[in-house]
């Protein structure tokens, strides 16, 4: 692991350098196009004439048939009914015409009442069935009684509307309907006018108080029955005949739209339909290339400028650049490989894509903007490689869904969990998957299965499942690999059970008591000014473990024992309480603990003096060194290790006092602060005068809660006084 970190160290140093971080991404974007290529490639086919399809082909594009579009307007026009002179029986033949309509609706009604009346005459004398006939059967009947002209200029939705009126509504309906048309047609309508005609009953039935249904049937009967009552004109019918062919809407051959079934003859029709979607022949399979380019590029341009304009050390955004890197492709290649089980026909196979996964790593390991921007690049990369099979083609429910999956899990994670809560995400993803899933299905009013049904739930629950798996299982890794101290690695090791916190409190217990009260002062002071409280709590629980190596020369682990300093020369005390830094470092590293908590244990009290030691030496000896008796460093380098050290003397200083009232504590507070800065050490941390001031109030609002003072009892003591007397 250590070699492998080692690399790891190279290549982020190599980041820094723009050359390198620009090839990086060059070679990020070349694995992407390797992995996608493949499923917006323009699919060849060997495909002759008269020829048998191997397999159910596909249109990977939208394309307009423009010669079906032509066909279909020549149709159109051909439709087109010519206009001839004024007849007066035509108004009354129209009439006569929906009269009957109507009335056949209302005949097909009365036979239905009559079958059924006899079937339940029937069943009374035998156990049958009654039989309910369906709406396509009452549409039959009805079409029946009529000619096949008016079936077929008439829509399903008119008879629809009909076989569900009962009969007195029918009867309304008709009244209404025909005088509307004889209101209509008694007058003279030109060719041109006819449209109007048709417009003026609309208008004349489209306020009355039929039900939707049967209002829209009667507008369409009205219509159908105005026609041109005056004589032929040819200029009228060639205006209509062009009027009817703009109406009609291009013919296109939609994205994914069958064109061949399996086993079925490629004739003409479907032969020209493959050329003109590029599927025999085709010599532009450059486009979908650049169109992926063009994506991936605009994709990775986003995240590096991201990376680019980063406010953190260049150490920190190396890492994260790496770190995102390999988590990306490590996605990249599971979906790749799930995807792969398309050809086995595997239906919703990209349901099952732990999506919530990079996610989760992102937020945990780098941050939560990142892990979000991760998502909708996954999803986009979703939709295009579970296109399941069809090249080119877009997939937004898969889309979606991985882009639903990831927030979901993104947002339940909080900045400070343990492991067992990315579990809880994972848990949280599933069932949002679930969800998804659910409305994905319901959204295009689709026939499922129980079957089916239960293998999209199975496919849900093992996506959130395995994410919170994978994540579990990689983050040591990324941890180890790169020397990454997370929020949860930090929780772990804030455990009262850790060996090393187990040997202070066994060991050095006064130590262990000051640690944790230089904890909560270090917390507090750091998230006062948006340092990161939980580090600084963490490092202050290890910051003195050097000092179980001679816990009695220190003050706080001698309840009831001389102090042995008492009987040693100055420089001798001095060296073994410097020590203690020295010594808590080794143990640290021994340990394998983060560098982190290592450079705390450093830091924290710098290259300060031991002033007491020091003066007693001047007493005995006036040409003593004064580095002899400081701290060998370095001095803070980052503002949680100075703000530990600060938390240490402050905590150590109120501790002595016998009477730490506000005003003395904020006194000592300030004191301390401005010897730290006399002394230079904060010098070489990014720590402001600003934050300083921030960080004194902080740390001086929480003495005074800690070392407030009790509140007496007078007439209790009294009492117990008057008792013993």
């Amino acid at each position: 692991m250590d070699k492998l970190q080692q690399n790891f160290i190279r290549i982020r140093k190599l980041l820094d350098i723009t050359f390198f971080r620009i090839l990086f991404f060059i070679v990020l974007g070349i694995i992407l196009v390797g992995a996608i290529y493949n499923n917006v490639k323009p699919e060849k086919l060997e495909l002759s004439l008269f020829s048998v399809a191997e397999n159910t082909i596909r249109s990977p594009a939208t394309v307009e048939d423009k010669e079906s579009t032509e066909n279909k307007r020549k149709e159109a026009i051909n439709q087109v009914q010519p206009v001839y002179a004024l007849k007066n029986e035509y108004t009354q033949n129209r009439v006569d015409l929906i009269s009957s309509i109507f009335q056949s609706a209302i005949e097909v009604n009365n036979e239905i009442e009559e079958d059924k009346r006899k079937q339940e005459e029937k069943a009374s004398e035998e156990t049958i069935t009654i039989k309910e006939p369906s709406d396509s059967d009452k549409e039959s009947q009805l079409k029946a009684k009529l000619t096949s002209s008016v079936s077929k200029d008439l829509s399903n939705q008119v008879f629809t509307a009909l076989i569900h009126a009962d009969n007195d509504e029918l009867a309304i309906a008709k009244d209404l309907t025909v005088t509307a048309i004889s209101n209509v047609m008694t007058k003279r309508i030109s060719a041109d006018e006819v449209e109007n005609a048709k417009k003026r009953v609309e208008e004349e039935l489209k306020y009355t108080t039929l039900n939707d249904e049967l209002k829209l049937a009667a507008i369409e009967l009205g219509r159908y029955a105005v026609i041109q009552n005056e004589f032929y004109d040819p200029n009228a019918t060639e205006e209509l005949r062009q009027q009817a062919a703009e109406k009609v809407e291009p013919v296109k051959i939609l994205q994914g739209q069958i064109i061949a079934e399996e086993g079925e003859l490629i004739n003409q029709d479907i032969f020209r339909q493959l050329k003109l979607v590029g599927l025999i022949n085709n010599n532009h399979s450059y486009k979908p290339l650049i169109g992926l380019i063009v994506l991936i590029t605009i994709s990775l341009s986003a995240i590096y400028y991201y990376f680019h304009q980063m406010k953190s050390l260049p150490e920190k955004r190396q890492t994260a650049l790496l770190l995102y890197g390999i988590i990306f492709i490590l996605s990249i290649f599971i979906m790749k490989i799930i995807s792969i089980l398309q050809v086995f026909s595997f239906e919703g196979i990209g349901y099952i894509f732990p999506a919530a996964m990079s996610g989760m790593l992102i937020k945990i390991l780098i941050d939560e903007k990142l892990a979000i921007f991760m998502s909708i690049l996954l999803a986009v990369c979703g939709s295009i490689l579970f296109n399941e099979g069809i090249t080119g083609t877009l997939n937004f429910s898969v889309g979606i869904y991985i882009l639903f999956s990831s927030i979901a899990a993104i947002l339940f994670l909080n900045s400070q969990n343990r492991r067992s809560k990315i579990f809880q995400s994972g848990s949280f993803a599933a069932m949002i998957n679930v969800f998804t899933i659910g409305a994905l299905m319901l959204l295009p009013n689709g026939q499922y299965s129980g079957m089916e049904y239960g293998y999209y739930l199975i496919t849900a629950l093992v996506s959130g499942i395995s994410s919170a798996v994978l994540t579990v299982g990689l983050l040591p890794f990324f941890e180890a690999s790169f020397g990454i101290l997370s929020s949860i690695r930090l929780i772990e090791l804030s455990n009262p059970n850790h060996p090393l916190l187990r040997k202070i409190l066994m060991e050095a217990p006064g130590t262990y008591h000051h640690s944790v009260m230089v904890a909560n002062l270090a917390e507090s002071a750091c998230e006062a000014i948006g340092a990161n409280g939980l580090l600084a709590r963490v490092g202050s629980y290890y910051h003195d473990i050097g000092k179980t190596k001679r816990p009695n020369f220190f003050i706080e682990n001698q309840i009831n024992h001389d102090n042995p300093h008492d009987r040693l020369p100055p420089d001798k005390s001095a060296h073994i309480i410097i020590a203690h830094v020295i010594d808590g470092a080794a143990i640290l590293k021994k340990y394998h603990m983060p560098k982190e908590i290592i450079d705390i244990a450093e830091q924290h009290h710098g290259t300060t003096l031991l002033k007491f030691f020091y003066h007693r030496a001047l007493q005995s000896e006036s040409d003593c060194k004064e580095d002899q008796f400081r701290y060998p460093g370095p001095k803070a380098q980052t503002k949680e290790s100075a703000i530990v050290g600060i938390a240490d003397s402050v905590e150590a200083a109120v501790r002595s006092l016998s009477q730490p009232t506000p005003e003395v504590i904020e006194s000592l507070v300030k004191k301390i602060v401005a010897e730290r800065l006399e002394d230079g050490q904060l010098n070489e941390c990014d720590i402001t005068m600003r934050e300083i001031e921030t960080v004194s109030h902080a740390l001086c609002e929480t003495l005074k809660g800690i070392f407030h003072s009790r509140i007496e009892y007078p007439e209790l003591t009294n009492t117990k006084q008057v008792k013993q007397a």
